[in-house]
């Protein structure tokens, strides 16, 4: 029985009923063995009912009957019978794969979820930088306009996000107001400035929730992935880059080396300004803010 099993089997994989295409397939082949191995029974069956004299027709008449009825009654049958199990598969494989969809995606953004967020961390390699991102006083909008406007301007940011960043790099809700982007390929500098673009965008759109316009900033702390940091050290790094940003006056983008290499605080007016410039291979950029 096992081995009929295994002769039977399709090995069937879900992730292969994508299309219409390929449960039709998987009809057909069900539908061919199923006749194969009704007329191989068939075959087998028939001397013992010739000798035993239970067949009123003559041996090769049988053998056509057999290979008629396994065609028109086997195929039919389990054609059709496959062509149902088909669609129900590729029902469920739509269905999972919905399923996996949403349960890495963050159903206010539309972006990806803490969970995809920190699968995709752990596996990024030298090449890339991490950005958080944080919004700007975001209490004061759910204090002032509401919760709706809060998720509007949640939806808004995520809007920039997907504008600046697009397909190549890994754009997540974090949580509450908070986002993180993994940020691959180009130099330093190039990484750093799609971060402060998203910043441009994010201070400059206007959100309008209910007739009411609403502005808002965003603040960010950027870190960089390499070849012996542990994945915890760069989020702990682009962690402590957005609480200088935060403590430099918000609304600016930090990067970790600039720490180290921007000079003192200086105060101006209610602001804080960073003074110095921040070098990467080469290149010379002026500090955030």
């Amino acid at each position: 029985m096992d081995i009929l099993k295994r002769w039977m089997s399709l090995q069937v994989d879900l992730g292969n009923f994508d299309s219409r295409a390929a449960v039709y397939n998987f009809a057909l082949k069900m539908t061919f063995r199923a006749v194969l191995l009704a007329f191989t029974f068939n075959i087998a069956l028939l001397p013992l009912g010739y000798a035993l004299g239970l067949l009123p027709l003559s041996l090769a008449d049988s053998v056509k009957l057999s290979v008629a009825c396994s065609w028109l009654f086997g195929g039919a049958v389990s054609g059709a019978l496959a062509l149902i199990t088909g669609h129900v598969i590729r029902d469920l494989t739509v269905s999972r794969a919905e399923f996996e969809r949403l349960s890495l995606t963050d159903m206010l953004s539309g972006l990806l979820n803490r969970r995809a967020f920190n699968a995709t961390l752990a596996e990024t390699g030298a090449g890339a930088s991490l950005a958080i991102l944080d919004l700007d006083r975001f209490k004061a909008v759910n204090d002032c306009h509401g919760h709706c406007a809060g998720d509007e301007v949640i939806k808004a940011v995520a809007e920039v996000l997907r504008e600046v960043f697009g397909d190549q790099h890994l754009m997540a809700r974090l949580g509450g107001e908070e986002f993180g982007v993994i940020v691959r390929g180009g130099g330093v500098a190039q990484r750093i400035a799609l971060v402060e673009r998203a910043r441009n965008l994010v201070e400059a759109r206007a959100i309008y929730c209910d007739g009411v316009a609403i502005s808002t900033t965003v603040s960010a702390g950027i870190a960089e992935f390499g070849p012996e940091r542990r994945p915890e050290s760069v989020y702990s790094a682009a962690d402590s880059a957005l609480y200088r940003a935060k403590a430099g006056g918000r609304n600016r983008v930090v990067h970790e080396a600039e720490q180290a290499e921007a000079g003192p605080l200086e105060s101006h007016g209610n602001e804080t300004m960073h003074i110095g410039m921040m070098h990467f291979s080469g290149e010379q950029v002026p500090a955030a803010g």
